[in-house]
C-alpha cells in the first residue's frame, strides 16, 4: 500500500535535524566537555511525534485499539513516551554533534544516562565528556630523506631458515632422561603472591633457552632451571612484574613461580626424508624450499616497512607531544597489541615469534601505545588530506594473508575479525600502510643492505601470558539505541506496520 501524503510528511518531520545549542569546553588536547541545549519547541515536536505513533494502536480498557481519547492515551503512556523522547533526543543530538564540525571524536560520549531528566517544560539540557583527535597542521611529508633496507636472499639464508622451520614443525622424540638446551619442553605453571594464586597455565610448549618471557615479566635463568631436569620434575623461581603491567597493584612485585615438566622432546634433523615431507604436507623439497623462501621474503617486507615507517613517523611526529588521557591509552593498549599480532600474522611470522614481539610490547605497554596513537593521528591526518581509504579489495587481501598464516579459510578469519571488532584495526593498518607507501614514493631514498631481520632471538623463549592480567578490552557501547525501560510501566504499543514492509 502506498504511503499517504500525511505519512510522508510525518516521516520528513521526524528526519528534520534538531535545533541545538552546543557549548564545547577544551579540557585538554584530547578531551572535551560538551553541553547540549535543546529548545522546548524541539522537545514538544518529539513528544507529539511519539504520541502520534502510539495512539493508533493504544489499547485501553473500554476502548477498541486506537480509539481511546488522545488525552487519556497521553496520561496512560506519559512515562514511557517521555523515556522514549529522552532517548531519541539524546541519541539524535549526539549524532549531530559528533558528526558535525565541533571536533573529531575517537570515543563514545561519557555521561550518566539515568541522571539526565527530561523537563516537563522548558529547554532540555545534558552534558557529556568525550575524547577527540588532537587538532594540528599536517606536517610536511614530501621529500624526506630515508634509508631503505634492501637484501638479496641467498641459498645459505634459505638453508638456515629451513633448518629452523623443520625444527618448528617436527614432532620430535620423547626424551627419557634429562633436559638439554634446545630441547622442546611442555610445562604447567603457577604464579602466586603471598600464597595467593594469581594465574596458571597448562601444557605450554617452548624451546629450552636461556630466558623465558611472559607478557609482563622475564624469567632470566629459565635454561639454568630446566637443564638437567626430567619429566615430572618441578622447579621454583621468582619473577618481578614489570612497571607497565595491567594491574597497578602488582607492578614491581616479586612473584613466586612453579613449573612442572609435563613432557620433554628432542628434535634432530639429519636429512629431509619423503616421510618427513609427507608429514609436513609438501610434495618435494623444492616446494618446501619455496615455502621457506616466501616466508623469508614476507618477513623482510615487514622489516623493511617497519624501518621506513619508524623513520617517517619519527620525523613527522617530532612536534607531536600532546598529552593523551590515561583512559584513552589504557583502552587502546589491547587494541594496539591485537593490531601488532595481525600485522605479524600477515607477514608469515610463526606463533613463537609473534609471542616474542607481543611480550616485548607488553613489557613497555604504555609508551608503546602512546607512540602508536601519536603515529596514528598524524598518518590519519595525511590520509584524510590525500583522501586515502581502504577498498574492499584491500580488506580481502589482508584477510587472505592472515588466513594463509593461520592455515584457515578467509571466510572463517573474516567472521572472527568481525565478531571480535578487529576489522577496524585491519582498516587502520591498511590506511597507514598506504600512507607510508605514498610518503616513501615522494622521499629521497638511500638503499642500504640489511640482513638484521634474519637474526632470531636464540636467547629467549616466549609464552603469551600476562601474570598480572591483560589490559581491558574495548568496552561495549554504554548507551543503547532504545529507551531505557521504566519499572512497572505499561508497555508501549508497537507502531502499526505498513502493508508494503
Amino acid at each position: 500500500m502506498a504511503s499517504t501524503d500525511t505519512e510522508v510528511s510525518v516521516e520528513e518531520e521526524q528526519k528534520k535535524p534538531i535545533e541545538i545549542d552546543v557549548a564545547v569546553d577544551e579540557k585538554s588536547t584530547c578531551e572535551r566537555h560538551v553541553a547540549v541545549t535543546i529548545p522546548q519547541g524541539e522537545v514538544s515536536r518529539y513528544r507529539e511525534n511519539s504520541f502520534n505513533e502510539v495512539a493508533p494502536t493504544a489499547e485501553l480498557p473500554g476502548f477498541r485499539a486506537g480509539k481511546a481519547p488522545r488525552k487519556l492515551v497521553e496520561t496512560r503512556f506519559k512515562d514511557q513516551v517521555d523515556e522514549q523522547v529522552k532517548s531519541s533526543l539524546i541519541m539524535d543530538s549526539l549524532q549531530q554533534v559528533t558528526e558535525g564540525e565541533h571536533f573529531s571524536a575517537i570515543s563514545e560520549p561519557d555521561f550518566d544516562y539515568d541522571a539526565i531528566e527530561l523537563p516537563e517544560s522548558g529547554d532540555f539540557r545534558f552534558e557529556f565528556k568525550i575524547e577527540v583527535r588532537p587538532q594540528f597542521d599536517t606536517p610536511k611529508w614530501e621529500g624526506l630523506a630515508l634509508d631503505r633496507p634492501v637484501c638479496e636472499l641467498g641459498q645459505e639464508h634459505i638453508d638456515d631458515h629451513l633448518s629452523r622451520t623443520l625444527t618448528r614443525f617436527m614432532p620430535g622424540e620423547v626424551v627419557d632422561g634429562e633436559a638439554e638446551m634446545g630441547d622442546s619442553v611442555t610445562l604447567n605453571g603457577t604464579f602466586t603472591l603471598e600464597g595467593k594464586e594469581l594465574c596458571s597455565f597448562e601444557e605450554e610448549t617452548v624451546p629450552v633457552r636461556t630466558k623465558l618471557s611472559f607478557g609482563d615479566c622475564v624469567l632470566e635463568n629459565f635454561g639454568e632451571l630446566i637443564v638437567g631436569q626430567s619429566e615430572g620434575d618441578k622447579v621454583q623461581a621468582k619473577v618481578t612484574i614489570s612497571d607497565s603491567a595491567a594491574s597497578e597493584e602488582l607492578r614491581g612485585k616479586e612473584v613466586d613461580a612453579e613449573f612442572e615438566i609435563h613432557e620433554l622432546k628432542r628434535i634432530v634433523v639429519d636429512e629431509i626424508t619423503p616421510e618427513m615431507l609427507e608429514n609436513l604436507g609438501f610434495d618435494d623439497t623444492e616446494e618446501l624450499r619455496e615455502f621457506v623462501k616466501e616466508e623469508l621474503v614476507r618477513q623482510f617486507e615487514y622489516h623493511q616497512q617497519q624501518s621506513l615507517r619508524k623513520q617517517i613517523v619519527e620525523e613527522l611526529t617530532k612536534d607531536a607531544n600532546w598529552e593523551l588521557p590515561e583512559s584513552l591509552v589504557r583502552r587502546q593498549t589491547n587494541r594496539e597489541l591485537q593490531r601488532t599480532m595481525l600485522e605479524l600474522q600477515r607477514s608469515r611470522f610463526n606463533q613463537e615469534q609473534i609471542n616474542g614481539y607481543l611480550n616485548a610490547s607488553r613489557m613497555n605497554a604504555r609508551n608503546t601505545t602512546v607512540q602508536a596513537l601519536r603515529k596514528h593521528f598524524v598518518l590519519e591526518k595525511i590520509a584524510e588530506d590525500l583522501e586515502i581509504e581502504a577498498s574492499p579489495e584491500d580488506y580481502d587481501k589482508e584477510v587472505e594473508l592472515i588466513a594463509d598464516q593461520s592455515d584457515s579459510s578467509p571466510r572463517r578469519v573474516r567472521a572472527r575479525l568481525e565478531k571480535t571488532g578487529q576489522m577496524d584495526a585491519i582498516r587502520n593498518q591498511i590506511v597507514e600502510r598506504l600512507v607510508i607507501e605514498k610518503v616513501t614514493g615522494a622521499a629521497k631514498l638511500n638503499d642500504q643492505e640489511d640482513f638484521s631481520f634474519l637474526k632470531s632471538d636464540e636467547e629467549s623463549s616466549s609464552i603469551s601470558l600476562a601474570i598480572a592480567g591483560d589490559f581491558d578490552d574495548i568496552p561495549e557501547a554504554k548507551h543503547d539505541e532504545g529507551a531505557s525501560p521504566v519499572p512497572q510501566a505499561a508497555k508501549l504499543p508497537e507502531a502499526e506496520k505498513k502493508d508494503d514492509e
